[in-house]
């Protein structure tokens, strides 16, 4: 069995056990607080926890004068609307001044919590999960996620309050005012301007923006980059947020650029945090292959500091392959973007990201940004006269099987003799050309299987005997 070597550029199987991939017992997920809006997340829910972030994270009444600062932002679901007010409504009460964004992307609230040195941010959105979801996602200063012991102290104190002890609550002038800043929009579309190499003229580029949260400023940064932009998903009403549409759905995509001719098409999700793409052909180009195009850009510009770029077990052996034979590091570290930024802040590494799309580059963002990937990917495009089918042709995707095994004790991943030896059985098959990991959720009862092989069928078969070892030894 492969041990979980975090931090490093080894790429070997692992058993993950649960204290590395589950928040069990903690109101924060990987992501924020997320659930069903009205249902899980409450408008008492959101502005109990507002109240606690701003007693955490802005240390509310010992700034000698100087009033903490808050920004809020949402994407366009309609369940944002009343969580926005109660956020808005608590931080004020806490004594922070709140300067409300509207509808922008996640990464665009956590460039204006920096830019405009505010104390923290706030971002309200359940990124690409269907509509009747919605979360709180808090930044701390300079626009950055928060760490694990910063979520644990917000929830500490949310939970001492809720249950009976007084929040000490400023009046008359100590309470926090509230105004619209809707300078957010343009100073975010000129940053990601202000980033790109070159130019992005001659090319015609398919944007779906999942009627998501990027719907205006993606197609405003595309168009004045000098691309010829045709957008899809981007009519918001505040139901159709990721409905048949963006990087969960990429079908429409796929359609739109070979029916208008484009050079390539970019699927964005709810929040616009992600980003995945489609060729001229109508391939799929998923964020692996993204970061590989990028990765090979950034050295070929001085920009990928170390040859290094950081990932998570879960991205394709292929991706590790291309990079080696390109004679680039990669290092590793356990499920979350979150993880990938604490090992790039932690070592200076300028690129990093997810299969999923989440793309870090952490000299312009300080979280997964899809529209300044998006940007970066066609400037690519541009300045090579390359297509992407031929840049992303650097890696060559492995056959990857995933299998749900439900209704198991996943706190046993990690110890299970039976389950240990299955493991080691399956690498010995495998060798060199594959790899196994296995992941207990963090949310649910059940095991996730993944094998990679350089044969699907193989990668099936070897799949499907863990998946049974997996009910075998946990059921």
């Amino acid at each position: 069995m492969g041990d979980a070597r975090y931090g490093t550029t080894w790429y070997e199987p692992h058993i993950l056990s649960n204290s590395e991939d589950t928040t069990v017992g903690r109101l924060f997920g990987t992501d924020g607080v997320r659930g069903v809006a009205n249902a899980d997340l409450t408008a008492e829910l959101a502005l109990g926890l507002s109240v606690a972030a701003a007693h955490v994270l802005a240390e509310a009444g010992t700034f000698e004068g100087h009033k903490p600062v808050a920004v809020v932002g949402r994407d366009p679901r309609a369940s944002g609307e009343f969580l926005e007010a109660a956020v808005v409504a608590g931080l004020a009460s806490a004594g922070v001044d709140v300067l409300r964004v509207g509808v922008l992307p996640t990464p665009a609230v956590a460039f204006l919590t920096g830019e405009l040195g505010a104390d923290l941010g706030v971002m309200l959105s359940a990124s690409h999960n269907a509509m009747p979801d919605n979360g709180i996602k808090f930044f701390a200063r300079g626009g950055h996620k928060l760490a694990d012991e910063l979520e644990d102290k917000i929830e500490a104190v949310y939970e001492e309050h809720r249950t009976g002890a007084p929040w000490d609550r400023p009046t008359g002038a100590g309470v926090g005012r509230v105004r619209s800043y809707d300078e957010g929009f343009g100073r975010y579309v000129e940053h990601l301007l202000a980033v790109l190499p070159n130019r992005l003229d001659g090319l015609r580029i398919v944007l779906d923006e999942a009627h998501g949260a990027a719907a205006g400023v993606s197609p405003e940064a595309f168009t004045r980059a000098g691309a010829e932009v045709v957008t899809i998903g981007a009519e918001p009403d505040g139901l159709n947020i990721n409905d048949g549409c963006g990087s969960t759905h990429l079908g429409k995509l796929r359609a739109a650029v070979v029916e208008h001719g484009a050079h390539l098409g970019i699927a964005h999700d709810g929040d616009a945090d992600r980003c995945l793409a489609v060729d001229h052909e109508g391939n799929e180009v998923d964020g692996d292959q993204i970061l590989a195009v990028l990765a090979l850009d950034m050295r070929e510009r001085g920009a990928l500091r170390s040859d290094t770029v950081v990932a998570t077990v879960m991205s394709n052996l292929g991706f590790k392959l291309a990079l080696e034979r390109e004679g680039l590091r990669l290092v590793q570290t356990a499920v979350g973007d979150r993880y990938v930024l604490e090992e790039m802040k932690e070592h200076g590494y300028a690129l990093g990201g997810e299969q999923s799309g989440h793309v870090i580059v952490l000299d312009h963002a300080t979280t997964g940004d899809g529209t300044l990937t998006g940007l970066l990917l066609a400037a690519r495009i541009a300045r090579t006269g390359r297509t992407l089918k031929d840049l992303a042709g650097v890696m060559e995707r492995l056959p990857q099987v995933l299998i749900n095994v439900p209704d198991v004790d996943r706190t046993r991943v990690g110890t299970s003799a039976e389950l240990t030896a299955a493991v080691a059985d399956a690498e010995r098959e495998l060798g060199s050309t594959g790899r196994v990991l296995l992941r207990p959720s963090g949310t649910e009862p059940l095991v996730r299987v993944m094998v990679e092989a350089a044969d699907i069928e193989q990668a099936r078969s070897v799949a499907g005997r863990l998946a049974d070892a997996v009910k075998s030894a946990l059921g």
